[in-house]
């Protein structure tokens, strides 16, 4: 395992996730799709080769949906990768898909119990290790999303439970009713709104999963108090942004994704940057900046 060239996800550290210890950079396959997370990529075999080349690099949690294709994901992820020896996939269900960009949110126990079995045999496995419930559904109470998952893991067809997109007092009202292992939410160096949220998992010991943990536009990207710090460490700011949410909490496991093998080792090389008091001061002030300027 590891790279010849020193790039490596264990040089993130790791965090205990149930019984895994699960390196603290992941892979995040939502964008192995087609365009608009939609249908086939131009170059299966290209896809699965990135999804070989990041186990390579020691990463042992990868992350995706039944939404992501629809199945295109998933599928691509059992071709390229199964039988999963030493790697954690994490999936979900609770949205549903009928053109790029739409997405619509179906928490129904019917709807999760027939995701949990498409996913189970997409992926070829018996038993999902992380199924998260990918958004809620404000048309079914949350108490039923989840107390079918629970019927789900208790059927042996899960072994930990997650949640995304969720509020603190999802997670609380989860945590009365079971063990919830990770969370998955929007949040970035750019927008902490789930701030709330991560200081909870903290609490609790869960796992915190941002999903677009680069965030930002092209504009922030290019944030000079953001490119002086890149500048600093002779890197880019993607893998400074990557690099502060490693630093900013010790329960959070970001999920780049990307198609290509570049982006791939240039997020996994994030790992070795060591961000001194001096640059998460700098980087904070950006959040600071950026507040300021919404509330105007």
């Amino acid at each position: 395992m590891g790279d010849n060239l020193g790039i490596s996800a264990r040089k993130g550290g790791t965090f205990k996730v149930g019984d895994f210890y699960i390196c603290r950079m992941g892979f995040g396959a939502m964008r192995l799709t087609g365009a608009g997370i939609w249908g086939e990529p131009a170059d299966r075999e290209a896809a699965k080769g990135l999804l070989r080349r990041a186990v390579e690099l020691d990463v042992n949690l990868i992350d995706t949906a039944d939404a992501y294709g629809p199945d295109v994901s998933e599928n691509l992820i059992a071709e390229a990768l199964w039988p999963y020896e030493g790697v954690i996939i994490a999936t979900k269900g609770g949205l549903t898909r009928r053109g790029p960009g739409q997405w619509t949110p179906d928490g129904s126990p019917e709807h999760l119990r027939q995701a949990c079995e498409a996913s189970l045999k997409r992926l070829q496995v018996k038993r999902i290790d992380l199924y998260q419930l990918h958004t809620v559904d404000r048309r079914v109470p949350f108490e039923d999303s989840l107390q079918c998952l629970i019927e789900l893991q208790q059927a042996g067809k899960i072994r930990y439970i997650g949640l995304s997109n969720v509020e603190p007092h999802h997670l609380r009202t989860a945590l009365a009713m079971t063990s919830i292992v990770s969370v998955q939410n929007n949040y970035n160096l750019f927008n902490r709104e789930h701030e709330d949220v991560l200081r909870l998992c903290e609490e609790r010991g869960i796992a915190f999963i941002p999903y677009f943990p680069i965030g930002g536009g092209q504009t922030d990207m290019k944030q000079l108090r953001l490119q002086a710090v890149a500048d600093k460490h002779q890197v880019t700011t993607r893998q400074i942004a990557l690099a502060w949410l490693l630093a900013h909490s010790s329960v959070i496991l970001p999920i780049p994704g990307t198609s290509s093998i570049a982006h791939l080792e240039e997020n996994i090389a994030a790992t070795s940057i060591r961000l001194d008091g001096d640059d998460l001061a700098v980087l904070d002030a950006i959040n600071d900046q950026m507040t300021s300027r919404i509330v105007k």
